[in-house]
C-alpha cells in the first residue's frame, strides 16, 4: 500500500497530514505557506509513495459551499493539471477547526501555545485524514 495524504488549505496556511504506508494511522506532517504548497507536493511526491490526495471540503451548516471554495477550486483545477494521475478526493471539513482546538485543549497545551493557527492547521488536516480512513472502512 501507498500513503494518504490530506491538507487543510487555506489562503496563507495549509495543514498536511499523513497515513502510515499500511493507512492505518493518520498523523499530522507539519504546515506549509499556501504559496510554497505545489513546490512541498513535488518534493513529497518525489520521495514518498502517495496514492491518493484528500483534501478539505468547506461547507456551511445548510450544506452550501462556504466563501472559501472559490480559492480551494483554484487550487483543485492546478492541482489536476500539475499531478493528473494523483487522485484527489474531497472530504467535509466542518468542525475540524473546532475539533483541533479542542484537541489542543484536551491534550494539555497552554493557551500560547494554542494561539499557533498553523498548529491549528495541521490537526485540522489530520482530522480530515482520520475522517477519510473511518469511512474508507
Amino acid at each position: 500500500m501507498a500513503k494518504v495524504l490530506a491538507l487543510d488549505y487555506g489562503q496563507k496556511r495549509t495543514g498536511v497530514a499523513v497515513t502510515d504506508d499500511m493507512q492505518i494511522i493518520a498523523s499530522g506532517l507539519k504546515t506549509v505557506e499556501t504559496k510554497l504548497l505545489f513546490e512541498f507536493l513535488t518534493t513529497y511526491f518525489a520521495n514518498e509513495n502517495v496514492e491518493t490526495v484528500v483534501l478539505g471540503e468547506p461547507k456551511q451548516m445548510n450544506f452550501e459551499v462556504s466563501e472559501s471554495e472559490v480559492h480551494i477550486q483554484r487550487f483543485v483545477k492546478l492541482f489536476e493539471k500539475k499531478y493528473p494521475k494523483m487522485p484527489l478526493i474531497r472530504v467535509d471539513e466542518r468542525f475540524t477547526s473546532k475539533m483541533a482546538f479542542q484537541t489542543m485543549i484536551d491534550s494539555g497545551l497552554s493557551k500560547k501555545k494554542r494561539k499557533n493557527k498553523a498548529l491549528v492547521d495541521e490537526i485540522s488536516a489530520t482530522i480530515i485524514l482520520q475522517s477519510y480512513l473511518y469511512n474508507k472502512r
